[in-house]
């Protein structure tokens, strides 16, 4: 909504008027050309055919008597890459798709925090709050653990204003990309090694879910057959039948779903050095970062994880831990002790 209404405001074309300016026909016709709406928005950050390949069979009908299209499942759409000159890059297809699958909405005010769906609460894992009101300074805004409810709730209260949580974050940015840039060939050997150990007990345990889960789909076929067989043969009532039915066609999609992710989690695991190259060409993309931004952010950071204050020294003092994308955890205290031990050697 809120890209539908900059486009409105900035008098862009919308598709459809864009179309007519061409003399080519449109289904749909609006009275105002720049009016945006936000499911052609969306229709648009979904369209994968922008990263260069052909996607057939996105919907489906009936028959030939009941033509109405309906959506088919994207496990069955036939995707053929290359096919055209991209105009998105992949990894940027991804990492909106990403951004679209977290809750990030303004609030009353009209405020938002470009850290809104990353922040998450060190001990309990829930996601953070932004919390704001109309009267708040900048320096007032804050985050506040989702599972912290005054003395009702089943986390203790872990707060951190904005402003403080955008300078850890930068200063964090700023130690890992000097790091990378000045000591990319050890970086990249360090996180090879740490990588391939998490992916490999990743891979292994998702492949033996996966052939659990293939496995019950195809029992599930079986047990298709077995009961269709039972109805005919009136030995299994109607009634009793489709209430089977439908218990296994859940389950059915529950389970494609999930061998749907497991399989994505397999694919991304075993493309780790393709991975690790790309997060280097961003950290030296980004080299001599010295403001944040909302972009800037993205594309480096997947997760923020905020710990309980410290205050046994009198003082507040609050620590975050950095999921960076593509590579995870990056241990860059280690990292620097090595630096510093090579260098006295």
């Amino acid at each position: 909504m809120q890209i539908a209404k900059a486009l409105t405001a900035a008098k862009v074309p919308n598709p459809s008027a864009y179309k007519n300016s061409r003399g080519l026909t449109t289904r749909h016709f609006d009275s105002d050309p720049y009016h945006w709406n936000a499911n052609t928005v969306v229709h648009i950050l979904e369209r994968k055919e922008y990263t260069g390949c052909t996607v057939n069979f996105k919907t489906y009908t009936n028959s030939i008597w009941d033509k109405k299209q309906r959506d088919n499942p994207e496990e069955n759409w036939a995707v053929f890459e290359n096919t055209h000159p991209e105009i998105i890059k992949p990894d940027v297809f991804k990492k909106v798709q990403e951004i679209r699958k977290q809750r990030h909405r303004r609030t009353r005010t009209g405020k938002s925090s470009m850290f809104s769906g990353l922040v998450y609460c060190e001990d309990c894992g829930a996601k953070m709050r932004y919390c704001t009101t109309k009267d708040f300074e900048k320096r007032q805004d804050h985050f506040v653990c989702g599972n912290y409810k005054s003395n009702t709730g089943s986390c203790t209260i872990h707060f951190i204003r904005a402003v403080v949580l955008e300078q850890l974050v930068l200063n964090n940015l700023q130690v890992v990309i000097s790091y990378v840039t000045a000591h990319e060939n050890y970086f990249r050997q360090v996180m090879t090694e740490k990588m391939s150990l998490k992916s490999a007990e990743i891979v292994k345990s998702a492949k033996r879910k996966l052939a659990q889960k293939e496995k019950r789909l195809a029992e599930l076929d079986r047990l298709f057959i077995k009961i269709y067989e039972d109805n005919v043969a009136a030995k299994l009532s109607d009634e009793r039948f489709a209430m089977m039915s439908e218990q296994y066609e859940d389950e059915q999609a529950k389970l494609k779903s999930e061998i749907i992710s497991l399989q994505v989690e397999i694919a991304e695991q075993e493309r780790q050095a393709e991975n690790l190259e790309l997060f280097i060409k961003r950290a030296r993309k980004y080299e001599g970062l010295n403001e944040l931004t909302p972009y800037a952010l993205r594309e480096l950071v997947k997760a923020i994880y905020v710990e309980k204050p410290d205050k046994s020294s009198g003082k507040r003092k609050q620590k975050i831990r950095i999921q960076y994308d593509l590579v995870g955890f990056i241990p860059i205290n280690e990292l620097l002790q090595a630096e510093k031990q090579r260098e006295t050697a």
